[in-house]
């Protein structure tokens, strides 16, 4: 397998007294999806923010496409081909679903946006401003702007959280589209079943730190993972 284009390695962060995370680390290859599952409050989004810049870390590196950094900058990441979609999301309440298509294509000079209207639904929503879009429906808005975007690396923060299983087929195909166009993709959430399902590859994040366990089949078969997180989802 080629080096990743994107890895967080090494990552502290701690609140006050309260340590997230103590060495932990994440990576993205092209076209391929890296599922990172994990507790509530284990530090998941933690080391998305960080991964972007959002967050200064107390100790870790993240590299990009060979650049490293010990706080990267978002903005820079982006015009370098990676999209951060935060788990609450990114529309703007007042402006359509077509004009953040158009305004997303046109920035990144993509001509992605029949594809993205295509794989997220979105023909029937194009006219409605995202106020008066439903939960479901924003998801794959703003999975839509990704695939139009046509990015070299995406970084989702919980993209299937609260989606009924259409949306959740419909925005797990889509990533599945962009990975098959090259994307390296992290993906975080609690929808065990379905980003099993959607990753190619797991890590596990407890007590601070991250373990790579492989592919899902894998994973599923991890003695210690099976007991401490997937409890009796699986069977025993």
């Amino acid at each position: 397998m080629n080096a990743p284009i994107f890895a967080a390695e090494q990552v502290a962060k701690s609140f006050g007294q309260r340590k997230v995370l103590q060495t932990a680390g994440v990576w993205a290859h092209s076209g391929r999806i890296t599922a990172v599952l994990g507790r509530n409050g284990t530090g998941k989004s933690t080391l998305l923010k960080i991964a972007v810049g959002q967050l200064r870390a107390d100790r870790g590196v993240v590299i990009y496409k060979g650049d490293r950094s010990a706080r990267p900058d978002l903005a820079a990441l982006a015009r370098n081909g990676l999209y951060y979609l935060p788990e609450r999301g990114v529309l703007s309440r007042w402006f359509s679903v077509k004009t953040h298509l158009d305004a997303v294509a046109s920035l990144a000079e993509s001509d992605g946006i029949e594809s993205a209207i295509e794989q997220c639904r979105l023909s029937a929503l194009l006219e409605r401003p995202a106020s008066k879009l439903s939960g479901g429906e924003r998801r794959r808005s703003e999975i839509g702007l990704v695939v139009a975007r046509q990015p070299d690396c995406l970084l989702a923060d919980e993209p299937l959280f609260d989606l009924s299983p259409t949306d959740t087929e419909v925005v797990s195909q889509a990533l599945r589209h962009l990975a098959a166009c090259g994307c390296a993709m992290v993906v975080t959430g609690h929808e065990v079943e379905a980003l099993l399902q959607l990753a190619d590859e797991v890590v596990w994040i407890t007590a601070g730190t991250t373990h790579a366990l492989g592919t899902p089949t894998v994973a599923r078969a991890h003695d210690q993972f099976r007991r401490e997180y997937l409890g009796g989802l699986f069977g025993a």
